[in-house]
């Protein structure tokens, strides 16, 4: 039987995240979870039917902590659209996506075993697809300079930027890095 208790799964969801980033899909095991979230041995297992279903609902839930809140959205929406105010909003983006190590290395993870989980595969690759779809959209209604494909060509970019940044911290500075989002916006963004 599944437990129902939504704050115990989030924390034992984060807990896997946790457990991800740190010894990678291998290391992820139920009681890895147990011990991350401090809880009795056996009580991942409770909440959830399989170690895929662990897996997916750790990717699901690395999105939700990766969505900005209601605060930066509003203060999105104010942006000036031209390359300036573009840059600040990639800047902000690539910040707070850093910001959250462990959800984006455990969500890197979490890719390379979707190439040999298909469930795992087709939720993310779903969830991805929804991300890019609203981005695409958000854009599209925010008037900022640019159309679809320049978004699309900005997420791929600050993607691999973030990967390095994470990763390979050394290999650029702060100052590099946002000389890079601001190099990005301006050749990839058409005015």
């Amino acid at each position: 039987m599944v437990r129902k208790n939504d704050e115990r799964r989030a924390a034992l969801v984060d807990a896997a995240i946790e457990v991800l980033a740190r010894e990678g899909a291998r290391g992820l095991t139920f009681r890895a979870v147990d011990t991350e979230a401090a809880v009795p041995v056996g009580t991942a297992s409770n909440y959830f039917a399989s170690r895929d279903d662990l897996l997916t609902q750790a990717g699901g839930r690395v999105y939700e902590r990766l969505r900005p809140d209601e605060e930066t959205l509003a203060r999105q929406r104010t942006t000036t659209p031209d390359h300036e105010g573009y840059t600040r909003l990639m800047r902000e983006l690539v910040g707070r996506v850093s910001g959250f190590r462990t959800g984006y290395l455990a969500l890197l993870e979490l890719r390379l075993e979707a190439t040999r989980r298909p469930e795992l595969r087709r939720v993310l690759t779903e969830r991805v697809r929804s991300d890019v779809d609203a981005n695409v959209a958000y854009h599209e209604a925010s008037g900022l300079p640019g159309d679809a494909t320049a978004v699309r060509l900005l997420i791929l970019t600050l993607n691999w930027l973030i990967v390095e940044q994470l990763t390979l911290p050394d290999v650029f500075s702060e100052a590099e890095r946002d000389q890079l989002v601001q190099a990005a916006v301006e050749r990839i963004v058409r005015v």
